[in-house]
């Protein structure tokens, strides 16, 4: 099961948990300080650990953390937890940071967001922001019984194959479907453009093709509109107007609705499945399905961008102390 491959724990990771309050339903660890990627930060030694944390009550959680954790929190922490899970849920992305902190003698920042957001944005794709995370290598240190929680992560792997097989041809590499993969959160993210390695989804992929197979093994195996050669690492999709319809139609809501608006100018008032059935015909359909991404991800990237400049005070010292390392 696809899900059983995002799971995984550490000693290390775990003692950076111990840190925090519990009563998370999710918490996971990604990026170059767990899995190796290709290019500069292959070779720092004392590269960030990042983190994300999931919470069915924010202000509950905040309010324990402030106790444990007050200056891990910018001046916005004089406002108190119902403040920050103001700014945490309804600005951005969904998802309040505190970056650049010492933890058990880590260089760490983490996320919080809350889990019915999580939930959404994996099922709908809202803000492919933490959900684009996920549709890479991570490592789980904890996750509850939330049924709900379990079944849209799945959901989420199996919409960014679906996604991708709409931006790719006839038959490809694995390389080539996990490259595409990897790159649907950065579609029209300006931090590409401005800041961001050029290299950076391919730098992600190359060293990582293992741990990618074994996110999504499962699931192209048992997808009925693709042969995967496992022992070639070759893919054949249905690429006929029938097959991109029924991809189409899988897609998540809000990236449906974004096509659906590239599609059909205002006035027209199409129908969804009239708007799929003569994108799937079209032999651009896959540069569709890309604007459509990008038209989450840009405003969702420099929302969250925005809002970091305030969620984030900058520790000098503790930073200047931690760079020596790199």
């Amino acid at each position: 099961m696809a899900l059983q491959a995002l799971q995984s724990s550490g000693v290390a990771f775990r003692r950076i948990l111990s840190h925090f309050p519990e009563d998370l339903s999710l918490a996971f660890a990604y990026g170059s300080g767990v899995y190796r990627q290709a290019g500069p930060s292959s070779n720092q030694k004392n590269v960030m650990l990042d983190f994300v944390f999931t919470v069915d009550d924010p202000v509950a959680w905040h309010s324990k953390n402030l106790k444990k954790n007050q200056s891990h929190y910018s001046f916005l922490k004089v406002l108190g937890p119902k403040v920050i899970t103001t700014i945490q849920n309804n600005y951005g992305a969904g998802v309040y940071y505190n970056p650049l902190l010492m933890c058990d003698g880590r260089l760490i920042k983490y996320g919080v967001i809350s889990t019915s957001i999580l939930i959404e944005d994996l099922l709908n794709w809202n803000n492919l922001y933490i959900a684009g995370r996920l549709q890479k290598p991570v490592k789980i240190i904890a996750m509850n019984e939330n049924v709900l929680l379990r079944s849209a992560l799945d959901k989420n792997l199996k919409s960014a194959v679906t996604a991708a097989f709409l931006m790719l041809p006839e038959s490809f590499s694995e390389e080539d479907l996990f490259i595409e993969i990897a790159g649907l959160s950065y579609s029209g993210d300006f931090r590409m453009v401005v800041g961001e390695d050029k290299t950076k989804v391919l730098n992600i992929v190359k060293p990582n093709i293992a741990h990618f197979r074994e996110l999504y093994g499962s699931i192209l195996q048992e997808n009925p509109q693709v042969v995967y050669k496992i022992q070639q690492g070759r893919l054949e999709i249905d690429k006929s107007p029938e097959g991109q319809f029924t991809q189409l139609m899988t897609l998540p809501k809000t990236l449906q609705q974004q096509i659906n608006r590239i599609m059909d100018p205002p006035g027209r008032n199409r129908d969804v499945e009239e708007t799929f059935l003569q994108l799937a015909h079209d032999p651009d359909c896959g540069d569709v399905v890309r604007l459509g991404l990008s038209a989450i991800v840009r405003p969702s990237s420099l929302r969250q961008s925005i809002k970091g400049i305030f969620t984030a005070e900058i520790h000098t010292k503790i930073f200047t102390d931690a760079m020596t390392g790199f």
